[in-house]
C-alpha cells in the first residue's frame, strides 16, 4: 500500500494476490449488476449504458464514505481485457481517476492492483472525497481500496 500527496493531486496504489486467474477476476470486477454484492463499500450501482464492459461504459456508483453517501459517475476510458481498464470520474470540482491492473501471478493466481488519483478540476471547490483525503490523508483511502481488493479476493476464490 502507498499513498503521496502533492498540492493538486492525492494517489494511493494498493494490491493483493488473489488465488483466482485473471480472466475469472476481470468477470467479477466488471460485473457492474453485482458490484453491491461483490463490494461491502458500494451501497447500489446503476449502469447508464448498454452492452458489455468497454470503453464508454458508464455507471452511477453509491458507497458510504466518513458516513455520509457519496454518488459519482465512473466512465471507462481505456479498457484491455482482461489486464486492465480505467475509469474517470468528475464530481464536487474533483477529476478522479482508478485503474485496475491484472498480472498473473503463478498458476492460477493474479495480482490485482488499484491505482486511484484525485485532483482539483477546474478551480472549484473539493467534494467529498478531496475532503476526505485532504482530512484523513492518503492512509484512509488506501484501506479503503484494500477493503475493496479484499472483498473481491473473498468473492472469486470462494467461486473457483
Amino acid at each position: 500500500m502507498t499513498g503521496t500527496r502533492t498540492d493538486a493531486t492525492t494517489s494511493v496504489v494498493v494490491e493483493r494476490r488473489v488465488a483466482a486467474s485473471p480472466g475469472r477476476v476481470w468477470e467479477s470486477i466488471t460485473d457492474l449488476r453485482d458490484m453491491p454484492r461483490l463490494l461491502s463499500g458500494v451501497d447500489r450501482v446503476e449502469v447508464l449504458t448498454e452492452g458489455g464492459f468497454a470503453v464508454g461504459t458508464r455507471w452511477r456508483e453509491t458507497r458510504r464514505m466518513l458516513g455520509k453517501e457519496a454518488t459519482e459517475e465512473m466512465t471507462v476510458t481505456e479498457c484491455e481485457p482482461p489486464d486492465r481498464y480505467v475509469t474517470v470520474a468528475g464530481s464536487h470540482g474533483m477529476r478522479y481517476v482508478s485503474e485496475l491492473t491484472l498480472t498473473p501471478d503463478g498458476a492460477g493466481s493474479t495480482t490485482l492492483r488499484m491505482a486511484f488519483s484525485a485532483r482539483p478540476a477546474d478551480g472549484r471547490a473539493p467534494g467529498l472525497l478531496a475532503r476526505a483525503l485532504a482530512r484523513f490523508g492518503a492512509k484512509a483511502v488506501a484501506k479503503a481500496l484494500a477493503k475493496d481488493l479484499s472483498d473481491i479476493a473473498r468473492a472469486v476464490e470462494s467461486h473457483t
